[in-house]
């Protein structure tokens, strides 16, 4: 039985459930209102915990698989293999002050106190810097502390900024910067051939996004014409179309952002029948 911590709340808890669903491991109805979950695979079921917690529980053999932050993994310094970026909750640990502060770099705060909940990150930041401070460890209400006289300034997550801004502060430097990955336990890595099957299902979903497959009927005679439009992975797929006519069926997958422009170019090459396709899975 392979195990997979997931987090249990938050703003990764919906996009991690829709991406295994997408990869054909999903989390049966109701699934999440619980600690453990099944799924479709007997072999598999799910652990939810905090975000947080869960590269911890994948180091010490709780989980056989996680999905959380870089920014977590780092902070815990967890001993866990990192097997693939999974491209969503992207966020930085940015350095700020309050917005009337005349700080305006890291140097400036030598002997200073910087209030977080990454400590260990923080320190290292810092340290490579060669800079002195005082951490302030807190576990929320982060951006609270320099307006209450706890700290000078605060090393915290921030996706837009807006949350600076609501609270009057201001970014001076970006301290880290963090997406969600698969991870999974190094001794149940070696030793099962279910989590390369979990990680190349995900892989194939996220290979997929952005991606669409284009197929038409070409004339022979216009075939070059038409292959220099398509900004395919490898080149085209051409088959024969059993016609009177000498006509050819041409496959290729293109990036989403080109359909609207390339479709043009092909009709203006000769091409017809053109189908665009959504793709769900692209295996590695």
């Amino acid at each position: 039985m392979i195990r997979i911590a997931i987090p249990n709340k938050g703003r990764l808890h919906d996009p991690t459930v829709s991406l295994l669903k997408e990869a054909g491991i999903p989390v049966l109805q109701g699934g999440t209102r619980k600690l453990f979950a099944k799924t479709t695979d007997p072999e598999i079921t799910y652990l939810f915990a905090r975000a947080a917690d869960i590269p911890e529980y994948v180091q010490d053999g709780a989980a056989d698989v996680g999905i959380t932050g870089m920014d977590l993994i780092s902070e815990t310094d967890s001993d866990v293999d990192v097997m693939l970026d999974l491209n969503f909750g992207g966020s930085s640990l940015v350095l700020a002050v309050p917005e009337d502060s005349t700080i305006a770099s890291s140097s400036e705060l030598e002997g200073m106190r910087v209030a977080t909940e990454f400590p260990n990150i923080t320190r290292k930041y810092f340290e490579n810097q060669g800079i002195n401070i005082d951490i302030v460890k807190v576990s929320g209400a982060c951006e609270m502390t320099p307006h209450v006289g706890i700290a000078d300034a605060i090393v915290d997550i921030s996706s837009s900024g807006t949350t600076l801004v609501t609270n009057h502060l201001k970014m001076i430097e970006k301290v880290f910067t963090s997406s969600v990955y698969l991870i999974a336990n190094k001794n149940s890595r070696e030793n099962s051939d279910k989590i390369g099957q979990i990680q190349t299902a995900v892989e194939s979903v996220l290979r997929a996004k952005g991606k669409r497959y284009l197929m038409m009927n070409v004339p022979a005679d216009s075939l070059e014409t038409v292959k220099e439009v398509l900004p395919g992975l490898a080149g085209p797929t051409v088959m024969k179309v059993e016609s009177d006519e000498s006509i050819l069926a041409v496959h290729a997958v293109i990036d989403s952002d080109n359909i609207f422009a390339t479709v043009d170019k092909l009709k203006g090459a000769g091409a017809k029948d053109i189908l665009v396709v959504p793709i769900e899975r692209m295996m590695p």
